[in-house]
């Protein structure tokens, strides 16, 4: 690892929460101890971290809040032996998995009830996220955890992609929240398994789903997309703090989104330049006349934008130029939400 401030500066997150790689154990710190603005966010991280652990629950042996972080850390960037469009939902998967004891194994089964995100709770949240890739799944070939759903001739992909959801959520309802983990579980692993998710020749096939004619490499990283909001969601349900996905996997991310939202916006739009803090930048909208606006939004800002968890005018951004360009696309992002 290098000393310059970016390599440190997507280390700090892992330094607050004490699950550095021993490669970077001494020189992170070495980093800090001269260099006066990196020290000063580590500090305010690691204040964030003692915030965040909080006193013990009555009746409960205290446990730090971040030891599910801390092992989240640790095991969110392993993606075994698959290829790199599938590497961030590996990772996601292991997010959720290191986050998922802490339900039944800090509160128990009453934490399984708490409001999640839409009228969900946190079993209905998990249950979603079986039916949600079941769709890719039975695409490469994997056998359904769930029986199947009454499908309406021209419902449409979203009336489809709603009633799977309902009818899983209702499925699992009957069962244990352990069970639904399981088959989440299996699922995302055969998912994991499957030649797609390891050789990019196959993952470059197109098909189609949520309305989106897509390669299944960049169907992975939907799934990977929705994994990471749907962990936040629990997490904050929890009121445990769910660290982004790594910096490359935010990347990969990031410029999936960009495309998708290019292709929404279509060639007549207002020119916007778009960036996120510290990364690329993209010219949005039209190609044949003058960027009439610049906009910049903190790369997880962004992806909670498009993941609808921020109001377009909500969000926090930098911005000049045509107001009204630039609330084009916030709203354009927005719109793109199927989470």
């Amino acid at each position: 690892m290098t000393d310059d401030h970016e390599a440190v500066r997507d280390l700090l997150a892992a330094w607050a929460f004490g699950a550095l790689d021993p490669a970077d154990e001494k020189t992170v710190p070495a980093h800090l101890a001269a260099c006066e603005s990196c020290a000063a966010e580590a500090e305010r991280l690691r204040e964030t971290v003692r915030l965040l652990d909080g006193p013990a629950l009555p009746g409960i042996p205290e446990r730090p809040a971040t030891d599910v972080l801390s092992r989240a850390l640790r095991e969110r960037p392993a993606a075994p032996r698959v290829a790199g469009h599938a590497a961030p939902y590996a990772a996601a998967v292991a997010g959720l998995k290191g986050l998922l004891p802490e339900v039944y194994g800090r509160w128990g089964y009453d934490r399984w009830r708490a409001p999640v995100v839409h009228d969900w709770d946190v079993h209905a949240t998990v249950a979603h996220l079986l039916a949600a890739d079941e769709h890719l799944a039975v695409l490469l070939g994997i056998d359904a955890q769930v029986p199947p759903s009454r499908v309406e001739e021209g419902a449409g992909w979203e009336a489809d992609w709603n009633r799977r959801t309902a009818d899983v959520i209702v499925h699992e309802r009957r069962r244990s929240p352990e069970k639904t983990v399981a088959a989440w579980s299996a699922q995302a692993s055969s998912l994991l398994a499957s030649p797609e998710a390891h050789d990019p020749e196959l993952a470059a096939r197109a098909v189609t789903l949520m309305g989106m004619r897509l390669p299944v490499a960049d169907h992975f990283l939907v799934r990977a997309f929705e994994t990471w909001i749907h962990t936040d969601d629990i997490g904050r349900a929890l009121g445990l703090a769910v660290p982004p996905p790594p910096a490359e996997h935010l990347g990969q991310l990031i410029r999936l989104a960009v495309r998708v939202l290019g292709l929404a916006l279509g060639p007549t739009a207002p020119p916007v330049l778009f960036s996120v803090t510290g990364g690329e930048e993209w010219v949005l909208g039209s190609d044949a006349e003058p960027v009439q606006a610049e906009l910049s939004l903190d790369p997880v800002d962004f992806c909670l934008l498009v993941g609808g968890r921020y109001a377009p005018e909500a969000v926090p951004r930098g911005q000049t130029g045509d107001a009204a360009a630039v609330r084009n696309v916030l709203e354009r992002a927005a719109s793109l939400s199927w989470l």
